[in-house]
């Protein structure tokens, strides 16, 4: 057998290769594109020196510099939101979710969103990994769990006057679980206290409501000071438009004529503003109807904001109490159920109720009433130069160079009081003036919460403890000697303030903002 050189062999294996492609009709080029479009490129690193010309780039992100750093050093620098056909699904699900930021109450501009905008739009086209628009979507993925989230920073929430404990959470809590799993993405796991959801839901009514150009105002008669059931005027069926615009009629008549499916409407609406139930539309009711909705929105958005200053957890505790502040109200929740609600009057503009928690641990039959010393300053010792029998007529006297209160039916706190300790030196407690409970608006105390039901509120939270019935609490209550109770088990209060909430029978509330609070935060989202 003839033998050839070694070169000859190599050149007729390169031709049989040729010549065999050519009969394919395949452009050997194209051939190579083809192999390298079907690599996966998260399996192929990025220099990770890259990480940081990216943020010098793009400062307006320098704060998430550190978790992308630490993402990619998990991953070995190895890309996330590319395979074999360019930008994955999971990615387009993060620039659909930063573009509709505004469904979740979020009013931040978007950093670098043309430039964002611009790598989605290309995408289709283009198979080549990118490492600029790699770290611009993760980068932005911790922009849209900061805002969505985390909300302002624990130091703005103080400065709004916000000391309810704040849930410490780490951007790697969602970087671990996506990275074992990236579906997670597109599930919308309710990650905030679920008030969040329910206002959500009610953004998105309202802010259609703004779109088609929200609702006219009511012109009260000038001859009128109240609507009420009977009446015939323009205003009633402005009212009418008023009140089927946010569904408190689901039909409108279009009548002028004010009936009962109206009045039943009235009510609705007053309900929803801790208004008195009577069917009289006065012209304070007008104003709060009055409200634009954009107004309204605005008050869904911060109170969205102070949701996610909530730990989601605290709607499995098995037992709270609850107060909110703008609603008036106590609500106490036992084996996660609502057990007894209560009126409560809350601290007047210039002693305001603050908002933070406390375990409750005492409860204090027929209490003394210490008297503070701001009080003694202010009140006791001025009253006491125009009346020096101002003690006795009062019921009160001195204690180791203190003055306090003796027990009784005329003691300011009432016949019992509810302890849990805190450097604010607030507590529930009764009060001999029942009178204030009726009232719509009940800012009246000196810091302190009043409890309407103090009686049904002490029986429910001892009702598991066989030593003390019904009838033993009601005979502590009125022994005219101070006794204490300890807690078994500690209660955890929380008084908070919301000035929007949604009950549990899906009604939004919109309450005064007694102390004023909504306008500096609004403030603070709107700059951001």
């Amino acid at each position: 057998m003839k033998k050839y050189p070694i070169y000859l062999m190599l050149f007729l294996w390169l031709f049989l290769i040729v010549f065999a492609s050519c009969k394919k009709k395949t452009n050997p080029v194209l051939a190579a594109q083809a192999s390298v479009a079907k690599i996966d490129s998260s399996k192929f690193p990025f220099d990770s020196t890259q990480v940081a010309a990216f943020f010098d780039s793009h400062p307006l992100l320098k704060k998430y510099q550190p978790d992308v750093k630490n993402l990619y050093q998990k991953q070995g620098y190895h890309y996330v939101w590319h395979t074999e056909n360019g930008i994955n699904e999971f990615a387009n699900v993060i620039h659909n979710k930063i573009n509709n930021l505004g469904q979740e109450g979020i009013l931040a501009k978007i950093p670098y969103k043309p430039e964002f905008d611009l790598i989605y739009e290309v995408a289709k086209d283009s198979k080549q990994p990118n490492s600029n628009a790699e770290l611009l979507t993760t980068a932005l993925y911790f922009f849209y769990i900061d805002k969505v989230y985390h909300g302002l920073d624990t130091a703005k929430s103080e400065e709004m006057e916000w000391f309810l404990p704040r849930e410490k959470q780490s951007y790697e809590m969602y970087t671990d679980s996506l990275l074992v799993d990236l579906t997670q993405i597109k599930k919308d796991k309710k990650n905030l206290f679920g008030q969040y959801y329910l206002l959500k839901e009610y953004l998105k009514k309202y802010r259609k409501i703004e779109q088609n150009g929200g609702w006219d105002s009511i012109v009260m008669p000038a001859n009128k000071r109240t609507l009420q059931e009977g009446d015939s005027a323009q205003a009633i069926v402005q009212l009418r438009n008023r009140l089927y615009a946010t569904g408190e009629i689901t039909t409108n008549s279009k009548s002028a004529v004010y009936d009962a499916a109206l009045a039943k409407g009235v009510l609705q609406f007053k309900k929803s503003r801790g208004n008195n139930p009577t069917t009289l539309v006065s012209a304070t009711n007008i104003k709060d109807l009055n409200t634009p909705v954009t107004a309204l929105i605005k008050t869904i958005v911060v109170n969205m904001e102070r949701c996610r200053w909530i730990s989601k957890n605290i709607a499995q505790a098995n037992e709270l109490i609850a107060v909110n502040i703008p609603a008036y109200e106590l609500t106490y929740i036992k084996n996660k159920k609502v057990v007894l609600t209560s009126n409560v009057v809350v601290g007047k503009t210039l002693n305001k109720t603050v908002i933070f928690s406390a375990p409750m641990k005492y409860i204090v039959f027929s209490p003394y009433w210490n008297v503070p010393n701001s009080i003694i300053q202010k009140e006791i010792l001025p009253a006491m130069k125009k009346n020096r029998n101002y003690l006795a007529k009062h019921n009160m006297e001195w204690n180791n160079g203190r003055i306090r209160q003796k027990p009784g039916p005329r003691n300011s706190l009432g016949l019992v009081k509810f302890l849990f300790p805190n450097s604010n030196a607030i507590y529930l407690h009764d009060t001999p003036s029942k009178h204030l409970f009726s009232r719509e608006k009940r800012a009246f105390s000196h810091g302190c919460i009043r409890v309407e039901k103090p009686t049904q509120l002490a029986n429910k939270i001892m009702e598991e403890d066989t030593n003390w019935t019904p009838e033993k609490v009601d005979q502590a209550m009125h022994s005219g000697k101070e006794t204490w109770y300890t807690l078994k088990n500690k209660i955890p209060v929380f008084i908070g303030y919301f000035t929007s909430w949604v009950d549990s029978e899906g009604t939004l509330h919109f309450y005064e903002d007694v102390y004023n609070r909504d306008a500096p935060l609004a403030a603070l989202l709107f700059e951001e």
